[in-house]
């Protein structure tokens, strides 16, 4: 079966606003979205929010804000418009009353009242006996005028024969008609389940491709079944692999958070990776290459260079596990690489600000270049040159300063030297200052790198930091003499 189809190309997204966007609800946006700009077609988002239980808020913003920060958008949806609205399934009851009557009074649907208790009890009998638990039909045959009080509506599903589905993945799968069930098209609270709301949606919406998450195979022949009792042309359709936990076992759960196994930090929701502080382009290749591979054994690719190559049937049927180890990586080559210094200034400054750092729009520019081969996140920026946005900083421990090999009275012989050498640079260049240290770690029998040392902790309160001198030159002579003399002055304390 091809993915080629004599309609034009419209496909869905459509999440169910019962928690934040999923990395794995991520992926199918993303490969659905491909599907489309490839054909030149149209990317609907339709929101499935009948499951008012689970209902939670800020949901659908938070799904909304998660794709347009990956990059994808819609040319259809709940706030953009379209033709074929409205694309809240909360909207379009009075669509999903009407046809699920017509099902009922054509005889492919009926009503069933069982209480909860009565199907539990059936349940539990059919495990005693090593039954498949299920439906048992027991309203299949009521009449249409019967009066049933409160009530579901079931698809009456055919008893024998079989129900071929062709995935555009898989091949065909064929179902045995008897080992399914009559489930639930109507819930008793007058709202549809996905199985009706989904085939009355993505007939009306005139959807050609269908491409949901694989664990609604089990259910695909009963969609096949609702198309076929309402005559409709059912669109093609594609079951995307499940996503796995990084260690390959278990499926990454939907309502997971962040959370640790061995040393991998998972992240799970798409505002999790954001807040990380992983840039946009670099997830959606990471998201890219679970389950798809551009081939050439390239990691590295931009969406212009996946479009050519795109095809649903080459997504790889199997389960497979988001590959975490490489995520910081991959990260840190779009850094490096696909960023111009103003760009990657502009992801950084607002970090810094949340931190509660006043940024120096010059400051922030003239370092960037000196830090850009070093992140791997661009959190880490905060650590790395926050202390190039502090009035002071503060050391925890005066221990800090005294290098290896070093004392007490020689670090602080050390750093007033340095004071006094700095007081008197006229030219306060990097290339003027390492020449002068140099010198001065020669005079005072020391090596450079323990020179260097205490100098890097008075000034920055970090035992790592950007290159030295190029750092001292971007803070200023005078904010250098300040920190080097609170140095000593915490050391002779």
């Amino acid at each position: 079966m091809s993915e080629t189809s004599a309609h034009p190309v419209r496909v869905r997204f459509a999440p169910s606003p019962t928690g934040y966007l999923h990395i794995g609800g991520a992926r199918t946006a993303l490969f659905t979205w491909l599907f489309a700009q490839k054909h030149n077609g149209t990317f609907i988002l339709r929101i499935e929010d009948t499951d008012q239980k689970r209902y939670v808020p800020d949901a659908e913003e938070d799904i909304k804000q998660s794709l347009q920060w990956l990059g994808i958008r819609w040319q259809e949806g709940p706030d953009v418009g379209g033709d074929y609205g409205p694309y809240r399934q909360s909207e379009r009851t009075d669509l999903y009353l009407e046809w699920s009557d017509w099902l009922i009074e054509h005889g492919y649907a009926y009503r069933c009242n069982c209480s909860a208790e009565r199907l539990n009890e059936v349940r539990e009998e059919q495990r005693k006996k090593g039954e498949q638990p299920g439906y048992d039909h027991h309203c299949r045959d009521l009449g249409l005028g019967a009066n049933i009080g409160p009530h579901v509506v079931r698809f009456k599903m055919p008893l024998d024969g079989e129900t071929p589905v062709e995935d555009l993945i898989r091949g065909t799968i064929t179902f045995q008609n008897s080992e399914l069930q009559d489930l639930v098209l109507m819930k008793s609270d007058g709202l549809p389940t996905y199985h009706l709301a989904n085939v009355i949606d993505d007939h009306f919406m005139a959807i050609s491709h269908i491409t949901r998450a694989d664990e609604w195979i089990a259910t695909a022949p009963l969609h096949v079944q609702i198309y076929r009792a309402f005559g409709w042309e059912m669109p093609a359709i594609a079951h995307l692999p499940v996503i796995l936990s990084p260690s390959g076992k278990g499926k990454l759960s939907k309502r997971d958070q962040a959370f640790t196994e061995g040393d991998t930090q998972v992240l799970v929701q798409v505002r999790e990776f954001r807040e990380a502080g992983y840039l946009p382009e670099a997830v959606v290749n990471f998201l890219t290459n679970v389950g798809w591979a551009f081939g050439d054994d390239r990691e590295v690719f931009s969406t212009e260079e996946v479009l050519p190559r795109f095809r649903l049937e080459d997504i790889n049927p199997a389960p497979g596990r988001l590959p975490y180890e490489k995520l910081e990586w991959l990260n840190g080559v779009y850094i490096r690489e696909k960023l111009s210094v103003d760009e990657l200034a502009a992801y950084l400054k607002p970090i810094l600000e949340d931190a509660g750092l006043t940024v120096d729009d010059d400051v922030l520019r003239q370092t960037v270049p000196l830090i850009k081969e070093r992140l791997k996140t661009l959190n880490e920026v905060v650590e790395w040159i926050g202390f190039l946005f502090r009035d002071d900083v503060h050391l925890e421990d005066p221990q800090q300063l005294i290098q290896k090999k070093m004392d007490k009275d020689g670090t602080l012989k050390a750093l007033k030297a340095a004071y006094d050498l700095y007081a008197g640079l006229d030219d306060f260049s990097h290339e003027s200052q390492e020449q002068a240290m140099r010198a001065l770690a020669d005079e005072m029998g020391l090596k450079a790198g323990q020179l260097f040392g205490t100098i890097r902790e008075a000034i920055t309160a970090q035992r790592v930091s950007p290159p030295l001198f190029e750092t001292n030159e971007i803070l200023g002579k005078d904010a250098c003499l300040k920190r080097i003399k609170a140095a000593i002055a915490l050391l002779e304390s």
